[in-house]
This record gives structure tokens, sequence and C-alpha cells, in this order.
């Protein structure tokens, strides 16, 4: 049996072992360095990179338990396979240092056969093991690109209204996420277009939905602007904006349905847009989580589904509904990631856990957005967060 090259560590106190260690070891092509005791071998791994341990149990200063478990506990070390030194008297103590992390042990005397079968077989471990980490540290690089796309996909300001406030907030459950918000002024008639969807499923293909929805929803929503288009005569600016409202979701329905049909992707969408003059607000939930308003004396209005999910079935109608904010008022959008939250016994953050911080005093619609996500945190505590959580404020102004 052939092994590569490897460069091993030989922690022994005892002379004598080192030294028929180290010469067997060249035989095979090895490299080997001596540490006479386990302090000696923590500070010379942690100066050098090696590709194994061979490590005797007994030694003074720091025996071989010791230092197993200091390698085990190190991040930059617990890679590194140990194999143990020991006597036929001492298998106890073999098998209390491989529940421990161990990866295997040596006998003494040392056979060359049999040292050559297992340094071979655990250096074989070790390279697939440093391949794979290789390779996840390019896919962390990949997916930590994909992120950075994603996240400039998601608006870089948002509008700034006399006598509003917009604000949002975005965290994935993973590396990248199907979630999405948007607040853009429309651009035939300087309305304001708001935005929260989730895409089904997480991770990269929703991430890739994600673009593909955000995208055709700024498109569609100004195609009069595009194509030159005007209100036709005596048609009202609220009709004016119902159509284009109808037609943006439509239109983004119909391409994902027909056009993506295989894959099956759809998205929970909540498309507003709102009249900044007069606070009204035209809008279509596609099966989102119904967004809230509410005022000084606590909700107001849910704004409930007025559709279907959005991109399952081509020519869905989708009902448009109005609200009207009132100075003081807030609506408040998020995605099911929030209600869903879950603490680490399992318990959902729920409509208990958010509606009372409405009633709370806050100074903006972005603080009030920081008292929740604060919340929500505390919630989730070392829980892992099982789906992306969006939020998007939008508050009017009381007046002066």
């Amino acid at each position: 049996m052939t092994t590569d090259r490897g460069y091993i560590l030989v922690v022994d106190d005892n002379k004598v072992n080192c030294m028929l260690l180290t010469r067997a070891l060249a035989e095979q092509g090895h490299t080997a360095i001596i540490a006479e005791n386990g302090q000696q071998a923590l500070t010379m791994l942690r100066a050098q990179p090696f590709d194994m341990v061979l490590l005797d149990v007994v030694m003074p200063e720091l025996d071989g338990y010791q230092t197993l478990a200091q390698i085990k506990h190190d991040r930059a070390l617990r890679h590194i396979p140990v194999i143990m030194i020991s006597s036929v008297d001492e298998m106890d103590s073999v098998i209390r240092c491989i529940e421990m992390g161990a990866e295997d042990y040596l006998p003494k005397p040392f056979n060359a056969v049999l040292l050559r079968a297992r340094i071979g077989v655990s250096l074989e471990k070790k390279r697939l093991r440093d391949k794979e980490q290789l390779y996840l540290k390019g896919l962390e690089r990949e997916l930590e690109i994909g992120r950075q796309i994603q996240a400039g996909f998601l608006p870089d300001s948002l509008p700034q209204l006399p006598g509003w406030e917009i604000a949002a907030r975005f965290e994935a459950a993973r590396e990248v996420g199907g979630d999405f918000y948007d607040a853009f002024v429309m651009a035939r008639d300087g309305k304001i277009g708001l935005v929260v969807a989730d895409v089904c499923d997480k991770g990269v293909g929703a991430a890739l939905f994600m673009t593909l929805f955000r995208s055709l929803i700024r498109a569609t929503s100004n195609l009069d602007y595009f194509t030159g288009r005007t209100a036709a005569p005596g048609e009202a600016d609220m009709a004016s904006s119902a159509a284009t409202l109808k037609n943006a979701v439509a239109l983004t329905n119909n391409y994902i349905a027909r056009t993506h049909s295989e894959a099956a992707m759809f998205a929970t969408l909540f498309f507003g847009i709102l009249d900044s003059t007069t606070g009204s607000l035209i809008y279509i939930n596609g099966g989102q989580e119904s967004p809230i308003i509410f005022g000084a004396n606590g909700m107001k209005m849910c704004l409930e589904a007025t559709g279907p999910a959005v991109g399952l079935v081509p020519d869905r109608d989708f009902a448009i509904r109005e609200a009207q904010l009132e100075p003081g008022d807030v609506l408040l959008a998020f995605t099911d990631g929030v209600p869903d939250a879950q603490s680490p016994e399992g318990e959902f953050f729920g409509q208990e856990g958010l509606l009372p911080l409405l009633t709370q005093p806050f100074a903006s619609a972005a603080a009030l957005l920081d008292s929740i996500q604060a919340q929500l945190r505390a919630h989730i505590g070392e829980a892992k967060q099982f789906d992306d959580m969006t939020m998007l404020a939008v508050r009017r102004l009381p007046s002066p």
C-alpha cells in the first residue's frame, strides 16, 4: 500500500519511541517533527501546518487527554487527524481518546506494516476533507456573491416624501432568500409603489425567482411611461392607477405561470399604490400576510388577500381594494417569516407577539421596525431562523 507524503508531528517524551517512529516514518517518505510534551505540541501546531499528530497518552506538563481536548476544541486545529500511541495495557485510555475525537491508535511496539496502513488511511481521509473544505469555501464565496447580487436588487434607498416616512428591514434565513420589498416612485404620475413579497421555498432557487418577480413588477408598473401612453380623456386618476396596478400584477402572473410553469415557482405578493397627497392607497394582496394599518388607538384594518398567489395559474383575477392612511397612521406589511418565527421551544411569534408592539410609542417608522426586529431576535434566541423575515413600514406623519 502506498501513501501520500505527510508532514507529521510526533508527540512523545520517550526518546526511544520518537527515534523509532521518526525513522519508520522517514522510510515511508514522511517528514516527522518531534514535540516532547503536549504544550510544546500545541505551540507547534498553531505555528505551522501539520497533516497528522501521533500523540502519546502519558506525558509531563500536558498529557495526551488534555492535549487532545485542546486540539479538538480549537476551530483551527480540530480537523487535524490524531492517532494515539499506546501500549497493550492502555486500551481503556485509547477508547477514551477515540471517544474524544482521536482518529485511530498505534500499539507499541511499532509494526511497520500497521504503521503504513493506519497512517495511509488517516492521510487519505485528511486529503479528502481538505478537498471538501476547499469546495465549501468556493461555495461560500459563490453564495456571498449571490447575497451581494441579491442585495443589489433591493432598493439602495427608499423614497423620501414630505409628511411621510418609509422604512424596511430584511433578514434572510440563509445566505440568500426569496423575500423582497420595494418602494419606488411611479414614473408616470409620481405616486409610490409599495411591494412586499415572498417567493416559495428558500435558498438560491427562490433568490433567482425573487429577482425575476421584482424586475417584472417594476417594469410592468411603468409600462405606460415607457410606451408613451397617457390617461384617456376623462379617465379618473384613481382609475388610471388601478389599471396600472391590475395590469402589472396580471402581466407578472401570466409571464411566470406560462414561461416557468415547470419550475412551479410562485410568490405571495402585496402591491399597493399610494397617493402621498391624499393618503389614499389602492392595493392587490396575492396571498400575502395581511398588512396592518394602525393609528394611535391601535389597529384600524387588515388588508386581506384579494387574490391567489402570483405565478401559479395564468389569467387569474386579482381584485383591487382601497384603504386610507390618515395623519398618524402606519401601514405595516410583512412576510410570514415574522409571525412564524419560532423560539427554541417551538413557540411562534404570532400576532400575539406583534400586535402589542404596535401600541407602544415609537419615534419613527425605522424605530418601529427596530423594536419589532429586537423582539423577534429575543424570541428566536438560540434557535435557527426558520424563514426569511421582511418588513415594510409606511408612516403618515401626524398633523402639526
